[in-house]
């Protein structure tokens, strides 16, 4: 457990160092948006938070070098994709069914480009994970899995802090697990990114600033490669089932018309938030 919190208390600096950074930096307009409210705000939170979940990944103690370089390669892609679609991509065109329906006329989106750079590198980061455990069909469900999870995730950046509450709470029982559990590898890689996500969580429910995919696709890829690590074969085809499912739930069904209509989601959704 002291490993995990010196590893996430490194996260949370360098992701504080990161925001101020780049929220006071030449690039600070780059990264403005305007909010829901009419207000602006920075997506500097997003990679802010990547770079505190790697700095946190890369001087963790104890963690082998196979899990460390896994969750660099997942995590670090899932940024830099997210990256890209934040400072490049349309907001025409939106979507699991938007991006592809775009693709078939011919037209390249960041956001395709980011699905299958995420289907790419979550293969990789997956096999990483999963060396020398199962062959070819662990690998490949280990990726999915990674993939899956980044994707799901950017899917939730829908209102503040959001998605910082759904990642904090589905790692909560894998960060808290004793070190002597097989769960040890999915705490370990869980750490650093709760640390950076905990860092800047205030500024995101004040609505200064947006997680964006950068930060959201982080999240997401953290817990991925933590599962891939950590699960049998048949957990990890049961999870990779479930994020497909809710991925295509979320073509036809409002996550937040879900949450609003339920009375538990709604309030711990609101926590923290300003008044609407």
């Amino acid at each position: 457990m002291l490993r995990r919190l010196i590893s996430a208390s490194i996260a949370g600096a360098v992701a504080n160092r990161t925001y101020r950074a780049i929220g006071q930096g030449p690039t600070a307009e780059r990264w403005s948006r305007t909010n829901h409210r009419g207000e602006a705000v920075t997506l500097a939170e997003g990679p802010a938070l990547a770079a505190g979940s790697l700095a946190g990944l890369l001087l963790a103690p104890r963690t082998s070098r196979g899990l460390k370089s896994a969750a660099l390669v997942g995590v670090g892609g899932a940024s830099a994709l997210g990256a890209l679609d934040d400072l490049t991509g349309a907001t025409d065109v939106k979507g699991l069914r938007g991006h592809l329906g775009a693709l078939r006329e011919g037209q390249v989106t960041t956001g395709s480009l980011k699905l299958f750079g995420l289907a790419a590198t979550g293969l990789v980061a997956g096999g990483m994970a999963r060396r020398g455990r199962g062959g070819l069909i662990d690998a490949v469900l280990a990726g999915g899995v990674v993939a899956g999870s980044a994707n799901l995730a950017n899917l939730f950046d829908l209102r503040p802090g959001r998605t910082a509450k759904v990642f904090l709470m589905s790692s909560s029982a894998p960060l808290l697990t004793g070190s002597s559990s097989r769960w040890r590898s999915f705490g370990d890689v869980l750490a650093p990114a709760s640390g950076a996500s905990a860092a800047l969580l205030g500024e995101d429910l004040a609505e200064r600033s947006m997680m964006g995919d950068t930060g959201a696709n982080a999240l997401g890829a953290a817990w991925g490669v933590g599962a891939a690590a950590s699960m049998t074969r048949t957990g990890l085809a049961a999870t990779l089932l479930g994020l497909g499912a809710l991925t295509l739930l979320s073509e036809r069904v409002s996550f937040s018309e879900v949450i609003e209509r339920t009375v538990a989601l709604r309030y711990v959704d609101g926590l923290g938030r300003r008044p609407s």
